[in-house]
């Protein structure tokens, strides 16, 4: 069903925030704290327009659908929904239990489906034209009646379809529960592959995409610098976990109006060999090693996606640990040196720094990967997980990626973790990431 709902929040406020959102003291739609806004100018970086980047995420879309002749795209991912309407609701839980969609047609009309008790949360944008309910047909909640929810989802899309893109059929999903998907079959729909779509449009960001992920490290580097200071206060005090340290991430995160951590990658000493071992409660030694890997998702739903490695203690860190780190620093460095618009993905995988043959075994599970609202499109895997045909496409100015290094010594008993994110411009890079290496492990 469609429904209308009036604003809460008047657009036509001449007090606003930094960003272009009301200042009444209440905000719908997720955003920076005071605290965010203040180092933010302290750092002399400044806010995106919000207005202005949700208006040029939803025409990036349009012409994403236009050059592909779909009808439209539907989306489920909260990732992708968040990218078009700029909105958010609950969306862990989302992730799991698909309860919204967003579709937008080839016209530039754009509808969302939001849970019925919520509707109020996507008001503030008005790209938005329609808001309806009855996008959920995952079984905990519709249970044996879930293929006949689907079926009524789907009419509800037809009868969209038919008024903003006439006869075509052609339309792009990203991810739907298959009730949903063999209710579009039978609704006389030709399904494509949205994914691609929406990692492709994605990859490329806008001027104020950019603005957002500079203030979104910004405040990254701030709670790291809290975890930081935390971890070198507390281990050599005894009785400090990892799971401790970790919390002060979050802490600092959450306090800055930032959102969620996709992993628990915190480990400390032998615990760190081999990686993605998740941080628990081991407690951390004095004059150990503390890896660690961000998968924040910051202020405005932007992931900051880098790593750093601490040597925590009162005495030198091991020669073997120093070696490990410079080789580190070495493999970003001259990957990192590749990177420049028409750079080949295929040359990004088949060139470049080489890993030590003692390292190779436990090497990190690509050299460099896409990042914006989270991990994404392009991925750039080392040689022998190269697939012919799977990345036949080159590095473009705006796109954002992240470069690693896992140096990790097979059967050793630690692990050094480095990343940085770096802005593809029109001559080549910028490292965004100003988080210093810890001098300690430089030798």
């Amino acid at each position: 069903m469609t429904q209308t709902f009036p604003r809460k929040i008047d657009p036509t406020r001449g007090d606003r925030l930094a960003d272009g959102s009301p200042n009444d003291n209440d905000r719908i739609e997720i955003g920076p704290t005071q605290l965010a806004f203040a180092e933010w100018e302290a750092a002399g970086v400044r806010p995106p327009n919000l207005e202005k980047m949700r208006h040029d995420r939803w025409a990036a879309l349009v012409k994403g659908i236009q050059a592909r002749d779909y009808a439209g795209l539907l989306m489920f991912d909260p990732m992708n929904i968040r990218y078009a309407t700029d909105t958010t609701n609950m969306q862990l839980w989302n992730a799991h239990n698909p309860f919204r969609a967003c579709l937008i047609c080839a016209d530039g009309h754009m509808v969302m489906w939001e849970y019925k008790n919520s509707p109020f949360l996507v008001t503030f944008n008005p790209l938005v034209k329609e808001l309806r309910t009855g996008a959920s047909f995952f079984y905990s909640v519709t249970g044996d009646t879930s293929p006949g929810d689907a079926k009524n989802f789907a009419a509800q899309v037809d009868e969209v379809i038919r008024a903003h893109a006439g006869s075509n059929r052609r339309l792009a999903v990203d991810k739907i529960m298959i009730h949903g998907l063999r209710a579009l079959d039978r609704a006389g729909f030709e399904v494509m592959e949205g994914e691609e779509l929406t990692e492709r449009v994605r990859a490329i960001k806008g001027p104020e995409d950019i603005a957002a992920m500079r203030c979104a490290m910004v405040s990254c580097n701030q709670a790291i610098t809290e975890m930081e200071a935390f971890t070198r206060s507390e281990v050599p005090k005894g009785g400090v976990s990892e799971d401790a340290i970790w919390a002060e991430l979050h802490r600092g995160n959450i306090r800055r109006g930032g959102e969620w951590i996709e992993t628990r990658l915190l480990a400390s000493g032998p615990r760190t060999n081999p990686w993605f071992q998740e941080c628990g409660p081991r407690i951390v030694g004095n004059n150990e090693i503390v890896a660690f890997d961000t998968d924040l998702i910051g202020v405005y739903g932007i992931c900051i996606d880098i790593s750093r490695t601490w040597w925590v203690g009162d005495r030198a860190p091991r020669p073997d640990m120093i070696s490990a780190y410079a080789h580190g620093l070495d493999h970003i460095a001259q990957n990192m040196a590749m990177l420049k618009p028409g750079a080949r993905i295929r040359d990004l995988v088949h060139q470049g720094h080489q890993l030590a043959p003692n390292y190779w075994a436990q090497k990190y599970s690509c050299k460099m990967h896409g990042v914006g609202l989270c991990d994404e499109w392009p991925y750039v895997p080392y040689p022998d997980s190269w697939v012919e045909g799977s990345f036949d496409h080159v590095i473009e100015p705006g796109m954002v990626l992240c470069v690693e290094a896992l140096v990790s010594p097979e059967g050793g008993d630690f692990s050094i973790k480095l990343e940085e994110q770096v802005l593809i411009t029109e001559t080549g890079v910028e490292n965004l990431t100003t988080y210093p290496m810890d001098p300690r492990l430089m030798g």
